[in-house]
């Protein structure tokens, strides 16, 4: 009679769950704009990701450029932030996450872009500025920062599968289960893991 109570009771709670969540508040999307033109111009001149889509698959690129770009703030500091800045801060972010649909960046709301590398520090000057991307902890969870010279330099036809930026998204990516391991075990339970690997 106990086990016929319990399994009761759990068939309840488990109904309870999942109309909760199906009938949970959802998040309120911001009106996306359209793509500016020059956006696309500045996509086909630079990232070799989106010159090898088809007109259907650049226009998905662009609207999730345009989704993750109305979402995290970008910040020049001592640098102006310029339109190809956001594009390939966007598209950066887009590469690694194009094949998922519905995936969105909710541990990031912004990415500083310093001029060139800096330390482990955030110090701009001296002698130990080896780093060209991080991805924050602490007072900086939530935010990325980037070199604009090892934004740029990552698209370069020269750069061969060296992209600071993509590899930051990565480790973005990687990081929704609290920690970088390789693989974000959030994807697991999902049809994700696959594409992943």
């Amino acid at each position: 009679m106990i086990v016929y109570i319990l399994q009761v009771l759990s068939a309840m709670a488990l109904i309870i769950i999942l109309i909760l969540f199906v009938l949970r508040p959802r998040r309120k999307k911001k009106d996306i704009l359209p793509m500016p033109d020059h956006y696309k111009d500045l996509l086909d001149a630079h990232v070799a990701f989106y010159q090898q889509l088809d007109p259907e698959g650049r226009e998905k690129f662009e609207q999730k450029i345009q989704q993750f770009l109305n979402d995290v703030r970008i910040t020049g500091i001592n640098t102006t932030v310029e339109d190809l800045d956001k594009v390939l801060i966007g598209a950066s972010a887009i590469i690694p996450i194009y094949a998922f649909p519905d995936w969105e960046y909710i541990n990031l709301h912004e990415v500083l872009l310093y001029p060139d590398s800096f330390s482990h520090e955030f110090e701009q000057e001296g002698h130990h500025r080896s780093v060209a991307g991080m991805v924050g902890n602490g007072p900086l969870q939530n935010v990325m920062v980037l070199s604009k010279q090892a934004l740029r330099f990552g698209f370069m036809n020269n750069a061969g599968t060296s992209n600071t930026a993509i590899h930051e998204f990565i480790h973005l990516i990687d990081k929704t289960d609290g920690e970088i391991d390789g693989i974000p075990e959030v994807l697991l339970k999902h049809q994700y893991t696959l594409p992943w690997v």
